[in-house]
């Protein structure tokens, strides 16, 4: 990264001659990217536009071109259309291209000779591409020549180039490996740092040509090239970086990525692929390098300050987390306000996050908005317990709630205890779901369970059971597993948790026991389970005397309705109100 030469160039100001060395493969974009390119063009109109990195090495007057050269090719040749059907009005490219491998190519890229074409296959893919520029002009006219005057008035007030010039100490091949062997290609956070790594920034202490000024100018560039290093690999730190963002690592090429795009406030949806890179290089129009260095160094504690303190974590974890607020919304938010001034406006957000018109204890599983509104609450819950648990020696692990061991997102909201067959199709999964019951069925240590199980242990060993026998078999096993009364509560958030049980559709359709003993199991390999789920299986919102191991009851779903009341009490405008039928007392 030292000594890098870093600036953006329209198209209409690349000059000089490039040559394309032997390393590379010719040229060989088809039809469909040349048209890409140029119907870009001519869409994005006289917007600013920024084709990819043009990244060369200078060699005595000539550049070795290390990438980009199919674009620049193409470039070329589309100035060479121009310049022939306006009858020379409009001026060829400032700059020559030249293949190493080739020795006549500049003289056939100036003569574009259709009879050596097919001397070889770059030539062949170079005149292929030219007739389709020509080809694709002359399907606008009558407007041709209109089109033709704006695309040279585009390349020379509008389109523009990243132009990536190393210095001698790169090895060429070793980059080009990087940025075309593996389609590693440059990010933004690269761009970025060259800026301040570059020698040609003057601007990093102020003042100019001397020998003490340049002997500083490479020890500031030593200093933060090691901080910049810092930076990222403090962000490989999966607590902090799954604080402060919901997006898998794999989103990012670099971590460092997420704080820049943060400081310039980048829109979520922009198609500009160099948008944060950009935004940097317009701040240092008006700002020394270092103070934008120190803008990000700066940047990064505050999200270090968060990250450390133990109610700030919770509360902003929670609003990423749910998806109500972004890390650039909230740290813009942050701005110019104290620290008490922050947690009031984060715990308004949360309030906010959780307000609603129809009371929990109403909603159902079964509605999609009601499912959104009952997990984030549930999610609510669960931060908020941890955060209030102890003196502050608990933190919700936010790494582990959104990515589990394999990277997959599987948290999904689940039944404690149910009483359906969702996604139960085969032979296997009625097989499995019988299976995990028989155990629950023996624990209960009743004679007249023998016959069940004698009936289940046949059904897992046959050949083949049909739907109707693992149905009515499924009726008896709910029976003796379920507590009697009403069954709407089936649905409700007093039978709902956050549970990891990915897409076994057996389990999800099993009983409360079944679950328990599963969590139990999950917990004993040191799998993460979210705090209040925990709980529930433990039976640890319930009284003593009220408590039946096996059965999730309407003793149990109150109790776990009042810790939420109870835990969420900041934030809940009124409580949650159970219905008539969950308060009543269920029979075993």
């Amino acid at each position: 990264m030292k000594d890098i030469k870093l600036g953006i160039k329209l198209v209409g100001e690349i000059d000089g001659k490039f040559f394309v060395p032997s390393y590379q493969r010719g040229y060989r974009w088809s039809n469909e990217e040349v048209l890409r390119l140029l119907e870009d063009i001519l869409s994005n109109g006289q917007n600013n536009y920024c084709l990819q990195p043009i990244v060369v090495k200078k060699i005595n007057d000539k550049y070795e071109l290390i990438d980009g050269q199919q674009r620049l090719t193409t470039l070329f040749l589309i100035y060479s259309y121009l310049n022939k059907a306006s009858g020379n009005f409009i001026d060829k490219a400032k700059f020559s291209l030249e293949y190493q491998t080739r020795k006549d190519s500049a003289e056939f890229l100036l003569s574009l000779d259709s009879s050596i074409k097919e001397k070889n296959i770059d030539y062949f893919f170079i005149y292929q591409a030219y007739e389709k520029i020509e080809e694709w002009f002359t399907t606008k006219e009558p407007k041709r020549q209109v089109t033709m005057t704006n695309f040279n008035k585009y390349f020379e007030e509008n389109i523009k180039v990243i132009w990536y010039e190393v210095n001698d100490s790169i090895d060429p091949i070793a980059l080009f490996t990087r940025l075309n062997i593996g389609k590693i290609e440059l990010t933004s956070a690269e761009l970025v740092k060259a800026m301040f790594l570059s020698s040609a920034s003057d601007k990093i202490v102020g003042t100019k040509n001397t020998d003490l000024q340049k002997q500083l100018d490479r020890q500031k560039r030593e200093e933060i090239s090691l901080q910049w290093d810092n930076i990222e690999k403090e962000l490989h730190d999966e607590k902090l970086w799954f604080f402060l963002t919901n997006n898998s690592v794999y989103n990012y090429q670099t971590r460092i990525d997420l704080l820049l795009d943060m400081i310039v406030k980048k829109p979520i949806n922009t198609k500009e692929k160099y948008y944060t890179f950009f935004a940097f290089d317009k701040m240092r129009d008006n700002n020394d390098l270092l103070v934008i260095w120190r803008k990000i160094q700066n940047s990064f504690l505050v999200l270090k300050d968060w990250f450390d303190s133990h109610e700030l974590y919770h509360k902003i974890g929670y609003l990423i987390a749910s998806d109500t607020k972004t890390l650039n919304e909230i740290f813009e938010i942050s701005l110019n306000k104290t620290k008490d001034e922050f947690l009031d406006k984060l715990n308004e957000m949360v309030k906010e996050s959780v307000r609603s018109d129809i009371d929990y204890g109403e909603m159902s599983y079964e509605n999609a908005t009601h499912y959104k509104s009952l997990k984030k609450l549930l999610l609510l819950f669960n931060v908020e317990s941890v955060r209030q648990n102890g003196e502050q020696t608990q933190w919700f692990p936010f790494d582990k709630f959104k990515f589990d061991q394999d990277k997959k997102n599987s948290w999904s909201l689940e039944h404690i205890h149910a009483q359906q067959s969702e996604g139960m199709k085969t032979q296997e999964v009625w097989k499995e779901w019988l299976s995990l019951h028989l155990n629950s069925i023996k624990s209960l240590n009743k004679v007249d369970n023998l016959a069940i199980q004698i009936e289940i242990e046949k059904a897992i060993k046959s050949d083949r059971i049909d739907r109707v026998e693992f149905e009515g078999l499924q009726t008896k096993v709910f029976d003796l597993l379920s507590t009697k009364g009403s069954i709407e509560y089936l649905h409700s958030i007093s039978n709902l948790a956050l549970l990891n049980t990915s897409d076994n559709a057996a389990l999800n359709n099993s009983t409360f026991d079944v679950k328990r003993n599963e969590i139990i199991k999950m917990d004993k390999k040191g799998k993460f389970i979210p705090f209040c789920t925990k709980m529930v299986f433990l039976k640890y919102y319930t009284p003593s005397e009220s408590s039946q191991l096996h059965f999730w009851g309407s003793s149990d779903r109150a109790a776990y309705v009042e810790a939420m009341n109870n835990v969420l009490s900041e934030f809940l405008t009124e409580k949650i109100q159970l219905s008539n039928e969950e308060v009543m007392n269920d029979e075993n």
